[in-house]
């Protein structure tokens, strides 16, 4: 039996990294694509094989973590198209929350300059004398606003985030982010692997339930630090987009951060080094050859 064209379903929206398409009343595709995004700009560049790294790396922690999440499928579902195959998942339709759960282990990114400007973060009051990269006593929920593509999500409280929700619904996404992200983070100790800080976005389905869904701790939703290089005080090692992050406010792109042109092209050994940053991310967590994963390439 042939699979379905991808012109064969209705396109329904396009993210930073990610497309959209509806297959029947109940069911999505979910295509993640090499684009990379950086400082809410979609760069020109892309990174070989990057939608087949995520793609890989979401249903390896799917599988692994207890929180009941929007696969409906394998990965080489018959409803798949060839030309997305090793990209693209078979989701569950569902209503999504208005908010980014964010677990922090760590101290760094936006958390450390809202830390910086206000000794807090989300409205959680934090030590004195915490530096880049401190590990917390415990991770925190940190939530933010889903930002428009171009725009800048911004950290909020949980008292926000019941505003939004209710308080039911506020205090299960806090409870299920912290549960799945400290699940995954020791797994991934096991592995010589710090994951400092991920976010997951939640859906409810037609029962009321909650579901996870979207990505999970990939490289482009996680900060992942080699263990073994930690230290407190500077800027980690990254297995993950901050490499690319770097590069972009390093002296060699030439490019202002604060200015009104976008990020310049990524040259080739960056978009390399990405690359095997991703792979090698997914292999050590996962302990699988991604030269074994479905799709082209495969």
């Amino acid at each position: 039996m042939s699979r379905p064209a991808l012109s064969e379903y209705q396109h329904l929206a396009s993210g930073k990294v990610r497309e959209l398409y509806r297959i029947d009343e109940h069911h999505l595709l979910f295509v993640a694509t090499d684009r990379i995004s950086a400082f809410d700009y979609i760069l020109d560049s892309q990174i070989p094989d990057k939608g087949r790294i995520l793609t890989a790396m979401s249903v390896f922690f799917f599988d692994l973590v207890e929180a009941p999440n929007h696969l409906a499928g394998p990965p080489d579902d018959p409803r798949i198209p060839d030309e997305v195959l090793g990209r693209a998942l078979v989701v569950r339709q569902l209503e999504m929350m208005p908010v980014e759960c964010v677990a922090r282990g760590y101290l760094t990114g936006s958390g450390l300059l809202d830390y910086q400007a206000t000794g807090s973060l989300c409205g959680i009051p934090l030590p004195p004398g915490l530096v880049e990269a401190s590990k917390f006593a415990n991770p925190v929920f940190t939530p933010a606003t889903k930002a428009e593509i171009g725009a800048h999500d911004e950290n909020i409280s949980l008292a926000q985030v019941i505003d939004l929700v209710g308080p039911v619904r506020a205090g299960q996404l806090r409870d299920r982010t912290m549960a799945t992200y400290v699940q995954a983070a020791d797994h991934a100790l096991t592995k010589g692997i710090i994951i400092a800080d991920t976010k997951f976005e939640f859906g409810v389905d037609e029962h009321g339930n909650l579901i996870l869904a979207d990505e999970v701790f990939t490289p482009d939703s996680s900060r992942y630090w080699p263990a073994e290089h930690y230290r407190a005080g500077v800027v980690q090692e990254s297995f993950d987009k901050q490499f690319v992050r770097n590069w972009l406010t390093g002296p060699e792109s030439g490019w202002d951060r604060a200015g009104e042109l976008p990020p310049p092209t990524l040259p080739q050994d960056v978009i390399d080094a990405t690359r095997s940053r991703y792979i090698e991310a997914y292999e050590r967590i996962s302990g699988l050859s991604f030269d074994d994963w479905v799709g082209p390439g495969a």
